[in-house]
C-alpha cells in the first residue's frame, strides 16, 4: 500500500517502523502503530520486496538470475514515491507495504534498509517492516543480523541529515505524464527501472514548454484528456519537444491540423509538428520494458540524463542537474562503475552512508561528463560542481 501524511509524525522527514516490542530500538527510528497508519493510508499500487529476485524459470536454460545475455531480475518501488509526489505534490509521499507476501523467499537482512533508500532517494519516505526471518535473527543475536541493523540505523541517521540531496526535482529531460491508476504508474516504473531517468508530472498538472531541457514528453497510455489539456500537452511537440504518444485507433486524441508523416514502422507512425514531432504508437504499450528503451533510443544515448556501464542492477536518478543518486538492489560492487551524466563539471564528490566522501576525477564526453565509482554497496551519491 501507499500513504501519505504529515500526522502524527511528519513521514516527510522522520524515519518510522512498524511498532513491535520485540525489536531492539535504534537511535533516530520512531515507532509507529497500526492504528496511526489506518489512519493515513491511501493508494491502490502494492510494493514488492526490494532486490534481486530468481526470475521465471526459461525454457531449456533453467533458473539463472542473470547472465552476460540476461539481465537481473530487480524488483524496486522508487517510482511509486516519484508517482505519488507527481500526483499530490502537497502531501509528503510513503510507502508502507508489508513483507507479507515473501513466503519462504529468503531476502538480504539489508533489503529493509534498501527499501528505506529507495524511497528516499524518490523523494518519499518509507515505513519500515521487517520480514520474519530477519526478526527471528535478531532476537537470538546472529551476527550478520546485528550488523546490518546497525548500518540501517547508521543509513537512517545519514539520510536524514543529507535531507537537501533527496528533496530535488528529477531533470527533466524525459519527462512522463501519470494519472491514478496502474496504466501509467507501470510506464513509470520501466522507466525508472531502464535508467531513464524520468521526470513525473501529473497530467493535471502538466510543466510549460522547454525544449532545451525537456528533449521528450510521454503520454502513454492516458485516459483521452479534455481539449484543454491536449492542447498543453501538444504545445510541447510545437515548441521543439518530442511527444510520445500511446493509444487506442479509436482514441487518438492527439490527431490534429499541421501533423505531417514523415515515417512508419511497424507499430509506430512518426509525425512532425511545428519546431517538433509526434511519434505516435499505434495500440497502448503493452511492454513497458521495451518502450523504456525506445523512449531512450528516441532521445539518442548521447542526450540522456545517466547513463552506467558495469552495473546491471542499479537504477539511477539525476536530479537538481547537479546530482546522481545510485541504488544498488543486488551484490556489493567492488569494482569500478563508470558513469555519465549530462552537462559539464569540473568537480565530482561520492557521498554514501557508509563512508567518507570521495573525491573522483571527472572527464568531459561530448555534453557529459564521466567519472568512475569505486565502489557501491547500496546507497551512492554522486555530487558534482
Amino acid at each position: 500500500m501507499l500513504y501519505w501524511s504529515t500526522m502524527p509524525h511528519n513521514l516527510a522527514t522522520d524515519i518510522v517502523i512498524r511498532e513491535d516490542s520485540k525489536l531492539p530500538r535504534l537511535d533516530g527510528i520512531a515507532p509507529i502503530s497500526e492504528a496511526e497508519l489506518k489512519s493515513v493510508a491511501v493508494g491502490e499500487l502494492e510494493g514488492l520486496w526490494p532486490g534481486i529476485r530468481r526470475p521465471p524459470t526459461v525454457d531449456g536454460r533453467g533458473d539463472e538470475t542473470a547472465s552476460a545475455s540476461r539481465e537481473p531480475w530487480v524488483d524496486a518501488n522508487g517510482y511509486q514515491a516519484g508517482y505519488l509526489r507527481a500526483l499530490y505534490p502537497n502531501r509528503a509521499p510513503v510507502l508502507a507495504y508489508l513483507p507479507d507476501k515473501l513466503g519462504d523467499r529468503s531476502v538480504p537482512y539489508d533489503s529493509l534498509e534498501l527499501a528505506l533508500i529507495e524511497a528516499w532517494v524518490a523523494g518519499g519516505n518509507y515505513v519500515l517492516a521487517v520480514e520474519p526471518h530477519y526478526r527471528e535473527a535478531l532476537e537470538r543475536k546472529d551476527p550478520k543480523a546485528v550488523a546490518a541493523w546497525e548500518q540501517l540505523g547508521r543509513t537512517a541517521r545519514w539520510l536524514k541529515q543529507n535531507i537537501a540531496l533527496f528533496r530535488q526535482p528529477a531533470v527533466p529531460i524525459v519527462t512522463a505524464l501519470v494519472e491514478p491508476g496502474v496504466a501509467t504508474a507501470e510506464i513509470a516504473n520501466l522507466l525508472y527501472r531502464r535508467n531513464v531517468s524520468p521526470a513525473l508530472a501529473a497530467v493535471t498538472a502538466i510543466p510549460a514548454p522547454d525544449p532545451s531541457k525537456r528533449l521528450a514528453l510521454v503520454a502513454a497510455n492516458l485516459k483521452p484528456p479534455p481539449p484543454e489539456t491536449v492542447k498543453r500537452i501538444l504545445a510541447h511537440a510545437e515548441a521543439g519537444t518530442t511527444l510520445v504518444v500511446a493509444t487506442m485507433p479509436t482514441q487518438q486524441w492527439w490527431k490534429v491540423a499541421g501533423l505531417k508523416q514523415v515515417r512508419e514502422d511497424k507499430d509506430r507512425d512518426f509525425f512532425t509538428l511545428g519546431k517538433g514531432q509526434v511519434v505516435a504508437y499505434r495500440r497502448p504499450i503493452a511492454d513497458p520494458s521495451e518502450f523504456a528503451l525506445d523512449v531512450i533510443d528516441i532521445i539518442t544515448h548521447k542526450q540522456r540524463a545517466v547513463r552506467l556501464w558495469n552495473a546491471p542492477a542499479v537504477i539511477a536518478l539525476v536530479t537538481g542537474e547537479r546530482m546522481a543518486h545510485l541504488v544498488n538492489y543486488g551484490s556489493p560492487i567492488d569494482m569500478d562503475i563508470q558513469a555519465r551524466v549530462q552537462g559539464h563539471f569540473s568537480k565530482a564528490t561520492l557521498l554514501r552512508p557508509d563512508g567518507e566522501p570521495v573525491a573522483l576525477k571527472v572527464a568531459k564526453r561530448g555534453s557529459t561528463t564521466e567519472v568512475e565509482v569505486p565502489e557501491l554497496r547500496r546507497l551512492g551519491v554522486l555530487v558534482f560542481s
